[in-house]
This record gives C-alpha cells, structure tokens and sequence, in this order.
C-alpha cells in the first residue's frame, strides 16, 4: 500500500507515544521507508532504540551534533510524507504559529509536502480556544488531521483527545499518497437486494454484504477512488462514496450514474422480482396462491456493454461445481468471476471468511484456500492490479 514510499514519523510528548511505536510497525508492514524524529519530551515516554529496532535506523532526536549537517531540512525534503503522532497542544501551537524551537517544529516548518498530523491530549486541553484556533490555522495551511477519538485518556480520564488508531493513521497515510490504486475510479456492489411484494414482505436472499465491504474497505485503503453502492447497513471505510439501495432497479439506477475503471459487482441481485407490488400489506385472510415475478435488470451485462467498459470483475455464488462458474464467465464476458460454493462451510452467506476461485476469461482458475474476507479483498485487488498494468 504504501510500497516505495518514504515517511517521516515524527513524535511528540505524549504517553500516547507508546502507541507510535506500533504506528511504525504498520507503515514498516505497508511497505514504506521509515525514519524517526522523536522530540527531547517524547523520549520521557518511549526509547530512541525500540524505533531504532523497527525502522532499522537510530531516531533524530535533536537539531545538533545528528549524522546529518542540517537535519530539519534534509529529513523534510526526503520525506513523501510527514506523520506527527502523537501531536501534543504545544506542537500544534508552534507549528500554527511559525515557531522553530525543536526538531520537529523545524522540520515541519521547512517542509513543502504533505503532512498528516494525529492529535492527542487531554479533553480540556483539545477543547481549549487557542488548541481550537490553532487546529483552524494549520488546517488552512492544508495539514491533513486524523482524530482524535474520545476514549480513555491518562490518569484514568475519559474524554475526546485519544490518539486515533495506528491503522486509522495508516490508512489516511495511504489515501494521502495513495496506494496501487492511485486514485483510479472503482464501482463496487455489496448486498443483496430486496424486492417489495408488499411495504412489509420482500424477495430476497441471504448475502450480508460482508464480502463487498471488505473490497471496497481495501480498495480506500490502497487510494482508489471508490463508489460503493450497497444494501447493507455495514461499516464503511471514510474515504468510500457510499449509495445506499435497496432493489435492483434503485442499484441500476446508482450504478448507471458512475463512470468507473473497474467495477466489482459483488452485489447478490436477485433475478426476479414482483410483477406487481401491493401498496397495502396483503392480509394472511386473503391468501395468496401465487406471486408472478419479471426480470430485474441485468446490473452486470449493463456494465460489459458499455462502449467505454470497465475492468469487470462479476461473482457467482453457487451450490455446485467450478465448471458451471467458468460457463457463466464467458456468458457474461467478464474481465475476471469470482465463484464461491455457499454450501462449504465457513464460505457461506454472513461468514467472515470465505474460500473462492478466481476464473479468468480465458477459463483458467486460481484456487484461494479458506482466508478472512479481508485477505480474500486484498487478493482479488492484487489480481485487478496485474491486470492494469499501466495504473499510475
């Protein structure tokens, strides 16, 4: 996600210190070049030598007698990116206000890229007009800001002014510089519609949306552009475009008002639907011998049909063998079909985790063992990235 990219973490006095240790960890784990400014106050909390085990390099700790002649200005030009987390009232306000009194304050003075600051301090200091005054200057300085979060605090407080989460910050991180994505147009469909007999029966079927979720949670994360249209009432990652629908007419609708470079249609649109819907519950007294049922539209063939069409990823969730995926696969002439057996268990309807084959156009599969939804995400996504080798 953050692959060839070079980061400046930058940390403060602050017991959430601890937590930047592990913030290191993470960006390590994405990919990215890390190096260390820890100011005199930060090292009252944490140690010069746990980032040093992480990064793989000794930590700045002051603006004289470093490796470097000019520290604050060299480290500020090598940086993609500048994360200070934990950002404690005092650095906000030097930074706010054009103070230079340490390492950091200096670096960040002297750098021109993008800075991502992570605030965390006590209720009453976060809420203080000047930190507020402060937090609107170096906004409009055109920081990027990620938290903070009420929770616990120290000293046994409670209260907004906890540092975000380190993979909060990693992933606004990654949306700052963007991922492999970098910032192409991606559909994603999620749920399974609902089709009204009457206001309170419905046509339907058992998908959670769990599995378009995670895609669309993955593909924020690797700097996608992302529209999700979905049915389900689900957590989404901030930086996705949500559309919330119900029917296949209303996910037609929502998706023929975007102009993706890939869609991924995880959605499970249901195939048929009332020909007729009652505006009145239909009484059980009265019975009902029959319903009679009419098309939905086909979400997936309107996509491959359009003369600009994007990168289609489709899914086939079935109760029987591959071979019958691979035929829907040429069917309905998809970039990439995503099959999963709903009967195996653990790969069913609302499970977290899910064990899928990957079938290309020209028929050939790629078997993925049973993985956390999340993992199953990251794959499909690395597969659409291979196969738009020109991205970026």
């Amino acid at each position: 996600m953050l692959r060839g990219r070079r980061v400046l973490l930058c940390v403060t006095g602050g017991v959430a210190a601890y937590k930047s240790a592990y913030l290191a960890r993470r960006l390590v784990e994405a990919g990215a070049t890390v190096r260390v400014e820890m100011s005199e106050s930060a090292l009252e909390f944490v140690g010069a030598q746990t980032f040093a085990a992480i990064t793989g390099e000794q930590p700045f700790t002051a603006l004289f007698g470093a490796s470097l002649v000019s520290p604050h200005t060299e480290l500020a030009r090598w940086a993609d990116l500048v994360i200070v987390a934990p950002a404690t009232a005092s650095t906000i306000g030097k930074v706010a206000n054009g103070i230079s009194s340490d390492l950091v304050s200096a670096t960040l003075l002297a750098t021109t890229g993008p800075v991502l600051i992570a605030p965390a301090m006590h209720t009453e200091m976060w809420e203080h007009p000047a930190t507020r005054h402060n937090m609107d200057v170096i906004e409009s300085y055109g920081y990027h800001v990620v938290g903070p979060s009420p929770g616990e605090l120290a000293g046994g407080d409670v209260g907004m002014g906890r540092l975000a989460e380190p993979e909060e910050i990693v992933d606004a991180a990654t949306a700052i510089l963007g991922g492999d994505g970098r910032g192409r147009k991606i559909l994603i469909t999620a749920g399974g519609t609902r089709e009204p007999v009457d206001p309170v029966r419905f046509i339907g079927n058992r998908s959670s949306g769990k599995m378009g979720h995670a895609i669309a949670d993955e593909a924020a994360r690797r700097g996608y552009d992302v529209t999700l249209v979905t049915t389900a009432d689900l957590p989404v990652h901030p930086a996705a475009k949500v559309v919330r629908v119900e029917t296949a007419d209303e996910m037609q609708e929502a998706v023929s008002g975007v102009e993706p470079e890939i869609a991924v249609m995880a959605a499970a649109v249901a195939d048929f639907k009332p020909a007729a819907r009652s505006k009145a519950k239909i009484p059980r007294s009265d019975g009902l011998s029959s319903i009679e049922l009419t098309d939905t539209p086909d979400i997936l063939a309107s996509l491959v049909g359009r003369s600009h069409r994007p990168f289609t990823v489709g899914f086939a969730a079935e109760t029987g063998g591959v071979d019958r995926a691979i035929e829907k696969a040429r069917r309905k002439d998809v970039d990439l079909l995503v099959y999963n057996d709903v009967t195996e268990p653990g790969s069913g309807f609302g499970t977290d985790t899910n064990r899928v084959v990957l079938i290309d156009r020209d028929g050939d599969i790629e078997e993925l063992p049973l993985l956390p939804k999340s993992e199953v995400a990251a794959r499909l996504l690395d597969r659409v990235a291979a196969a738009i080798p020109d991205q970026g």
